[in-house]
């Protein structure tokens, strides 16, 4: 038998820079790190806007942090949410126009990666991951304490005790997320609906109780109340902790139906349903209870509301809503976790088995397992720190700064991404220009000054956490990840792309980009 010979394959183009061909399947030393993708057109869009309240949490959010909040600005709270809403929805116009041109399971580590820098683009990432990480902790332990109080209030105070416990609904919803995409829906969708029904049932009750500790103020929405920028700042830090999480519709995009459109929509109504219930509780915190009774409930003070609207059973209500609602947004960090290192797994950025998905329920099953080791370690460490309130208290203001971050830079990626079409209309200028400027702008301001506000603690865990994602970047930068040689992205080239002409249609080369597997 006469052999052909191979003809040598030319370098094929990606945005600057030539790469070789794909290799071939049979060389076990370049194989790519699965064959096998997430599952697509899993979610709809109701489930995912159910994703986008659930991810920011309202119950648990309100339970965690009004008590700092209060602590950091007084009765202004409703302003502290209010004035961070207004750039939070830049940020979600940002992510909205950035997934209609580049579907990816690591959103914002994919996007600023292509429109600023690489290194930029993975620090993105690896603040979502870290903050993530510690969150899952930091979230878990207030679950647990909240089990605990339900059965002996007394127990609730033992932090070790909280921590196990804690560790338990932790581990249940890493195997929900482990199940695959559509259990994780239905878990959600079970969790979410009981919360938001008793929720929305307690504010309408607070609205026709008579007691009341303080008049109701216009003033609490005011810049007036705010103790010069610090103190602005540093409300605005922990408003920002308010919201986060809606972004997991972005890191789902790839197991979403129509996710260019789909995700982005999901968020804004998400987000636009959480500012209403967070100010409204918000509100009926500063009516209802003394500034000492704030201070004292910490994280109870839904607890501390329910038993004042309804003696006796509001308060184990309220205390179940916060419960439900700690474990199922436990489920949506599992879920933006878990996709944020598949991606960098994909793309070699991080440990390459990261990228696996397991074949039967279509999860990236080695990334929900190296979380849950983490997250294991944590809870063994936090086990032996302080009290729960502590704990959380220097936490939320560590992903706070995390957070403010990762937002700021994807606002400029969507500017960046967009320059060309900015100015063909008002509309593109303002939502796709001003706005998620506005947001980036805000998010990176607050993420300066409020470093002469935070405690060491959570100075060390929020810049910490940063400066240690340049060991893994420096380390896969110098191993040669196409990551890091980006096809720089281009609204203008990929709505051309989308149509099937223009200079940055793929199919007339007949290769595809195995970096970025869902682009255009």
């Amino acid at each position: 038998m006469i052999r052909a010979r191979r003809r040598r394959q030319p370098a094929r183009r990606t945005g600057h820079f030539a790469l070789p061909h794909p290799p071939r399947p049979e060389d076990p030393a370049m194989r790519t790190t699965t064959n096998r993708g997430l599952q697509p057109n899993v979610l709809g869009t109701f489930d995912t806007i159910v994703m986008a309240v659930a991810g920011s949490a309202p119950a648990y959010s309100m339970a965690a942090t009004t008590a700092v909040l209060f602590g950091a600005v007084g009765h202004a709270g409703p302003a502290a949410l209010l004035y961070c809403a207004i750039p939070m929805f830049g940020i979600v116009l940002a992510y909205a126009r950035l997934g209609r041109i580049d579907v990816n399971a690591g959103a914002g580590y994919s996007w600023v990666g292509r429109t600023l820098h690489p290194f930029l683009g993975f620090l993105s990432g690896w603040a979502l991951v870290f903050a993530a990480t510690v969150f899952m902790v930091a979230g878990s332990l207030p679950a647990g304490s909240l089990t605990l109080s339900l059965i002996d209030a007394d127990l609730a105070d033992s932090t070790p005790l909280a921590a196990a416990v804690g560790a338990g609904w932790f581990l249940i919803m890493l195997l929900v997320v482990l199940g695959g995409a559509r259990l994780t829906v239905r878990a959600q969708l079970i969790m979410s609906g009981v919360e938001m029904l008793i929720l929305i049932g307690f504010i309408l009750a607070a609205v026709a109780h008579r007691g009341r500790a303080t008049a109701f103020d216009w003033s609490w929405f005011g810049l007036g109340q705010f103790e010069g920028p610090q103190g602005f700042a540093a409300g605005a830090l922990i408003a920002a902790f308010y919201y986060w999480g809606w972004d997991v519709t972005s890191n789902l995009s790839e197991e979403t139906r129509n996710s260019r459109r789909t995700a982005g929509l999901a968020a804004l109504v998400g987000v636009a349903f959480v500012f209403l219930l967070f100010v409204a509780v918000t509100v009926v915190v500063n009516v209802l209870l003394t500034a000492e009774e704030i201070r004292t409930a910490g994280p109870n003070v839904l607890a501390v509301i329910g038993q004042q609207i309804w003696p006796g059973v509001g308060g184990k209500l309220l205390v179940v809503a916060v419960l439900l609602s700690t474990v199922a947004t436990l489920e949506t960090t599992l879920l933006q976790v878990t996709r944020s290192l598949f991606a960098m797994g994909r793309d070699r950025t991080l440990p390459a088995p990261l990228g696996i998905v397991h074949r039967r329920w279509n999860t990236p099953w080695v990334a929900i397992t190296a979380v849950g080791g983490a997250a294991l370690v944590m809870f063994a460490a936090a086990a032996a720190a302080g009290s729960v309130q502590q704990i959380l208290r220097d936490a939320v203001s560590a992903i706070g700064l995390q957070i403010a971050f990762y937002y700021g830079l994807a606002g400029i990626a969507a500017i960046v991404a967009y320059k060309a079409v900015l100015f063909r209309s008002v509309k593109n200028l303002v939502l796709g220009g001003l706005w998620p400027l506005l947001g980036s702008a805000f998010m990176l301001w607050a993420f300066v000054e409020s470093l002469g506000e935070l405690s060491t603690t959570a100075l060390t865990i929020g810049l910490g956490g940063l400066l240690l994602g340049l060991l893994p970047l420096l380390v896969y930068w110098r191993k040669g990840s196409d990551y890091y040689r980006p096809a720089r992205l281009d609204a203008l080239r990929a709505m051309a792309a989308a149509e099937g002409s223009g200079p940055a249609t793929r199919a007339r080369t007949g290769t595809r980009d195995q970096s970025y597997a869902t682009d255009f």
